[in-house]
């Protein structure tokens, strides 16, 4: 029944187009009547220099403020007129702005998406009161504990790459930032050959993609080229070097609630994809949910902490791996300890056939529940192109999961988590 469920979910085939001027265009119909636009952009922190570290987060905020066709707060007026919703987000590795609307709307919004993505004013009065936003924003990051642990477990994961530095950048790199400098960073980093749009919907392909073509074509002004001195930013192609030793940062909190303990490895990225399906299926067995090994163990049988979840973080050069626990502090030498006799048991013994058919259904399920909306197809499909241009991974997922064997996890875990080496952040809250 599951292979079944399985092959209905991922029997949709979208349809890529890349156009001469370098725009990539993919679309698919959807029996929903809704609509959704997601423009994807080759544009992220992890892509910046240091002395622009935070950039492509605060030109997120800068495109909604006004193009030559649009004033200020005029594009959401106009969205939210027609009951559509419009976001944005920036990570590491890319950039992304979305709109969801009725099929009947479409065609009138996607010009307006398009037209703030490629043509924001950046005007030099609008760039320094969002400049305090933007501060602000850095701010409150930092008042919050978790993404304070985090940051500082980044820290900690990578020495050399950008991963480490955070999305928002530093209030002292911000405050310097110049709107001429955002100008030339939209200019040479907001150009089609770097860009995905996604639309998928209750409209046929063949007119999703007529629209986001020739909206592209009115509203793309074609001013931008690329200077002559300038040098795009080459992201380091090497990952780092496993751990090859302990390594321990450990920090005082007085804010948090409870201390928090955060142990990781190095583990590949998207360079290596086919790797981190098998180190996927180690996450869940270990820290998904409230059957997994360490909830059951550390939290419902010994009471050791209030949270444990392990996750398979997946970046483009480097992932990380890692086990986050919140728990008291007198507990984190015995909690470590306990985390690596699980690691360990893995690593010598495999997993029993029942529990990997019982991670496979759940990862396979969470799968297909997270594909059910437009928005969710725009999503997936976006980064997998806009990252490796290959949605094979995207429609691939489940049936890589469920060919995945007890042999599979056992070689993932003994390969890439090192028992004896590995970083450590913790944080105590005393």
């Amino acid at each position: 029944m599951l292979s079944s469920v399985i092959e209905s979910s991922v029997s949709h085939t979208p349809q890529i187009v890349n156009l001469d001027n370098g725009l990539t265009i993919i679309a698919e119909q959807m029996p929903v009547e809704a609509v959704n636009l997601n423009v994807w952009l080759r544009v992220g922190s992890a892509l910046e220099s240091n002395d622009i570290n935070g950039m492509a987060h605060f030109l997120e905020h800068m495109v909604f403020k006004g193009t030559p066709r649009l004033k200020i707060g005029e594009f959401e007026q106009r969205i939210e007129k027609r009951g559509a919703v419009t976001n944005a987000a920036t990570s590491q590795e890319y950039t992304h702005f979305y709109v969801t609307s009725a099929p009947d709307d479409f065609a009138d919004l996607v010009p307006l998406q398009l037209d703030v993505v490629f043509n924001p004013n950046i005007e030099n009065n609008a760039f320094q009161r969002e400049k305090l936003v933007v501060l602000e924003e850095i701010r409150r990051s930092y008042d919050n504990p978790n993404r304070r642990t985090f940051y500082r477990a980044m820290e900690t994961c990578f020495d050399v790459l950008p991963y480490r530095r955070p999305v928002l950048g530093l209030s002292s790199i911000i405050e310097g930032l110049t709107s001429e400098q955002m100008r030339d960073f939209h200019r040479t980093r907001y150009q089609p050959n770097s860009v995905t749009v996604v639309a998928v919907g209750n409209l046929p392909v063949a007119q999703l993609i007529d629209i986001v073509a020739d909206s592209f074509e009115k509203t793309y002004s074609h001013r931008y080229n690329l200077s002559d001195n300038f040098t795009s930013l080459k992201f380091p192609e090497n990952p780092e070097l496993p751990f090859q030793e302990i390594i321990r940062q450990e920090y005082d909190d007085e804010k948090l609630q409870q201390s928090r303990l955060i142990m990781m490895w190095r583990v590949p990225g998207l360079l290596e994809l086919k790797e981190t399906y098998a180190l996927d299926v180690l996450a869940s067995i270990l820290g998904k949910g409230k059957t997994s090994r360490l909830f059951q163990d550390l939290r419902e049988e010994r009471g050791l902490v209030s949270q444990v979840s392990v996750s398979n973080m997946t970046q483009g050069v480097q992932g990380m791996f890692y086990v986050a626990c919140k728990l008291p502090a007198e507990n984190i030498l015995e909690v470590e300890e306990i985390i690596i006799q699980h690691l360990h048991k893995i690593q010598r013994e495999s997993i029993k056939e029942e529990e990997l058919n019982r991670i496979k259904k759940q990862a396979i399920n969470r799968f297909i529940f997270n594909n059910e909306r437009p928005s969710d197809r725009t999503n997936i499909y976006g980064y997998y192109y806009s990252q490796m241009q290959d949605l094979t991974p995207a429609l691939s997922y489940p049936q890589i999961i469920q060919s995945l064997s007890k042999d599979d996890i056992l070689k993932a875990a003994q390969k890439y988590i090192n028992c004896g080496a590995y970083g450590v952040t913790v944080v105590r809250n005393e």
